[in-house]
């Protein structure tokens, strides 16, 4: 099993140094090409739009080999980035939207593609600790991607971006196919399993999926809705020059890579029902440290965000993990990402407008939000609380009989050994 879990690191790696590259020299190259900001702005939009369609893209991952299938996205994918060696002008610019949508497409179906898999490739106790690793990958890589891939832009173009970043899923295929699974998942679900509404009922069936996923959701677009905020407080209120905002990214990015170490060990020890709630009240913290007019606190309030925001999202995934039927993680997972990732698509244009009345009070609504969802699920009956420390603990829980889990761990403890995901 460590074999796998050092591929599915390997696979994170890969794949967050590939995409993160291609996505900043997407909108730079737009912009030389056309001298359109707008539309250098709309290759974001392309990314992060067909997450909308998650339930349904999360669906074919059920009905067919998940691994074959997300090994075969990833082909495509690199196939669609060649293309943009034909680019040479203005014309062309419609190539680089398609290469953002089908990364858009392509991070839907792997993202659900790889929680479907990884039950079938880890023990139960492993699951919390490898998400997140990996998500300390991906941020790792959001810090050391973005550069090489403008630097190399502006040492030899776009071209040579394509063929850098057309390599990662081809590497990442490869490394798939090399992942050793212990179980082979049911071909298809059953009649009762299909559609979209069967995968909500699934989510919302068990607490610990429904509350964790809720509150990823409230932690990932409140981080939408304070952006603008944000950027207000580092030129506005501190003075500071914009160029500030990478030493605040910078934190923040140290801060995920520390929180997705340790939040495997979290989830075997508490559950991962409490390690969102902690997740999402670090990112309330995060914001009301922001309203004081002081910049070391910044940087720490990015460090703190940082941390906060992957135990949220590793909480939520290693939930549906363990908590959602085999023949039903593709569909699921889907959902759960749409669920998680989607407002986002309003907060940050809602958060854009609500800053017009202040920077302060915008995150003072925003740690509002998050609070508010924490101390909702704090206040439970003792009954579910001692049901979420028996499903920490690997054991099935009178709503969970041992047919419905992924993995019948029979005494195994939840998560030891490393964690998850992304998209912020």
């Amino acid at each position: 099993m460590r074999r796998n879990a050092g591929l599915f690191v390997a696979i994170s790696l890969l794949s967050g140094f590939g995409s993160s590259a291609m996505s900043l020299v997407a909108g730079i190259w737009i912009l030389d090409l056309t001298g359109s900001t707008g539309l250098a702005a709309l290759a974001g939009l392309c990314v992060y739009a067909p997450v909308l369609a998650g339930p349904w893209l999360g669906g074919l991952l059920d009905r067919a080999s998940r691994r074959s299938l997300v090994m075969a996205v990833n082909l495509a994918l690199a196939t669609v980035l060649l293309s943009l060696l034909t680019v040479r002008g203005p014309g062309q610019t419609w190539l680089i939207f398609l290469a953002s949508c089908a990364y858009g497409v392509s991070y839907v179906l792997i993202d659900a593609g790889e929680t479907a898999l990884l039950p079938s490739a880890l023990s139960p106790a492993e699951l919390g600790d490898v998400n997140g690793w990996r998500s300390s990958a991906q941020e790792g890589m959001k810090l050391v991607a973005p550069l090489a891939g403008a630097g190399l832009y502006a040492w030899r173009g776009g071209h040579a971006v394509v063929l850098l970043s057309a390599a990662m899923p081809v590497l990442v295929a490869i490394l798939y196919a090399a992942v050793r699974l212990k179980q082979t998942p049911p071909d298809l679900p059953t009649e009762q399993q299909r559609g979209l509404r069967a995968g909500l009922a699934v989510l919302l069936a068990q607490r610990a999926t429904r509350v964790t996923v809720a509150l990823a959701a409230v932690s990932i677009a409140m981080s939408g809705f304070t952006t603008a905020a944000n950027y207000a407080i580092v030129t506005g209120t501190l003075g500071l020059p914009t160029t500030f905002l990478g030493v605040l990214f910078s934190a923040q990015g140290a801060g995920s890579i520390i929180g997705g170490l340790i939040a495997g060990r979290l989830i075997a020890r508490w559950g991962p029902v409490t390690v969102g709630v902690a997740g999402t009240t670090l990112f309330a913290v995060n914001c009301l440290v922001r309203c004081l007019p002081w910049w070391p606190g910044t940087v720490v309030a990015s460090v703190v965000a940082g941390i906060g925001l992957p135990w949220a999202l590793v909480a939520a995934v290693t939930a549906v993990q363990t908590h959602t039927p085999t023949a039903m993680l593709g569909r699921v997972a889907g959902t759960a990402n749409t669920a998680m990732f989607g407002p986002i698509v309003l907060a940050i244009p809602l958060g854009s407008a609500a800053v017009q009345l202040g920077d302060r009070p915008t995150l003072v609504v925003a740690a509002a939000f998050c609070l508010a969802s924490t101390v909702g699920v704090a206040c439970r009956p003792r009954r579910q609380r001692e049901e979420e420390r028996t499903s920490a603990a690997g054991l099935p829980t009178a709503e969970e009989p041992h047919s419905d889990r992924t993995q019948p761990p029979q005494g195994a403890t939840l998560a030891r050994s490393p964690s998850a995901m992304e998209h912020t």
